[in-house]
């Protein structure tokens, strides 16, 4: 008996490692936003097929061309025939429907309207094909090293792949969008003169306090992925992505957790230099003896709650040597949390300073004697 029993045991505690792991998505990462600070992650920089969430990109193309005037959102697009047909989620444009670019953000941000982004799409890049190359170039451009993108919409292509990281990066990114947030935010909404009704997948939308975004989808090929921002009372924003779940309650789950253990154990701390305890760095063989010197940029960091202070390491130079150009780098500050750089910066010069040479030499030498 003694025996069997044992043998009980050891069953259930096999089962139970089993349950757990496979209750544990495949990829996660929680960051801060502005600082791009990880605080929790696993195999966050694993290449995998995201299915829809890719559809996040595209957004953010959209929304740069918004912020740069290129497009409003009260401009009314007219559909083309690219819409006909069109697969997975939609609302049932026709060529020559006409919406107002806020319809059209409403229908891909709460709907996953793929004929929606279509209009979209090609109103920002003349084609689908170009904006595909925008979303590509955008995402080089934001340090996005490990995505690839084939298609605006998600579909599943063996070709494109993402990783947790990258698109918390996105997120990042679109956190700072205003106009984006009420779209965000809303789980249940109508377009096309109310007869057609939107209903978001992220349910966080209506459940989670702290929500600001992002996304939740899912497909047979790719399983459960979430996207999700908080901003707490101190306005610290942070952003969490969960790849490769097995549910959606499990996807969720994991989303809120890693949330809370950021808002819980961190916090942004401002990692500002005084300028005024630097004093002019030396200039040889320059017409100038010395040039002035400032920070590059002022910033923050997201810290562990526990550690009270920060310290700051400052490295300069002696002297500098002529020619010297305006906002040159001649040092950096750097910012430690414990052993750890949580923010970096160039020292930089804020004047130029030319070469000294004979011809200049003369030329002071007879003004002087002028003077006299």
């Amino acid at each position: 008996m003694l025996f069997l029993l044992a043998f009980i045991l050891i069953s259930l505690t096999f089962i139970s490692a089993d349950v757990t792991e496979v209750s544990e998505p495949e990829a996660y990462v929680v960051m801060e936003a502005d600082t791009g600070t990880i605080i929790n992650a696993k195999n966050e920089k694993t290449r995998m097929n995201a299915g829809y969430l890719s559809k996040l990109m595209s957004i953010l193309v959209i929304a740069l061309h918004i912020d740069n005037g290129e497009l409003s959102i009260s401009d009314e697009l007219t559909a083309s025939e690219r819409v006909n047909g069109t697969k997975g989620s939609v609302i049932w444009l026709q060529s020559g429907d006409k919406l107002s670019v806020d319809e059209l953000l409403k229908a891909v941000i709460i709907g996953n309207a793929n004929d929606a982004l279509t209009v979209l799409a090609e109103a920002v890049s003349g084609d689908i094909e170009t904006f595909v190359m925008d979303m590509n170039a955008e995402a080089f451009e934001l340090g996005l090293r490990d995505s690839y993108f084939v298609s605006p919409y998600g579909y599943y292509n063996e070709l494109e792949y993402t990783t947790a990281y990258d698109i918390a990066l996105v997120c990042s990114e679109l956190s700072k969008y205003d106009f984006l947030q009420p779209y965000f935010k809303t789980w249940r909404d109508f377009v096309k003169n109310q007869q057609v009704e939107l209903v978001s997948e992220n349910t966080l939308t209506r459940t989670y306090e702290p929500h600001i975004g992002f996304k939740a989808c899912h497909s047979e090929d790719t399983g459960f992925f979430l996207a999700e921002g908080g901003r707490n009372s101190n306005g610290n924003t942070f952003v969490a992505a969960v790849f490769g779940a097995e549910n959606e309650d499990i996807s969720f789950k994991k989303g809120k957790e890693l949330l809370k253990e950021a808002f819980s154990k961190y916090r942004v701390v401002s990692t500002e230099f005084p300028e005024e305890m630097l004093v002019p760095i030396k200039v040889k063989n320059g017409v100038e003896s010395a040039v002035e010197i400032g920070i590059k940029e002022q910033g923050s960091a997201a810290v562990p709650k526990e550690n009270k202070t920060i310290r700051a390491k400052v490295v300069i130079p002696e002297y500098i040597t002529a020619p010297v150009r305006e906002g040159q780098p001649v040092g950096a500050v750097a910012f430690y949390n414990g052993d750890t750089i949580v923010f970096e910066t160039d020292i930089i010069t804020k004047s130029a300073v030319h070469k000294l040479s004979w011809s200049y030499v003369l030329k002071q030498t007879l003004l002087k004697m002028i003077e006299k």
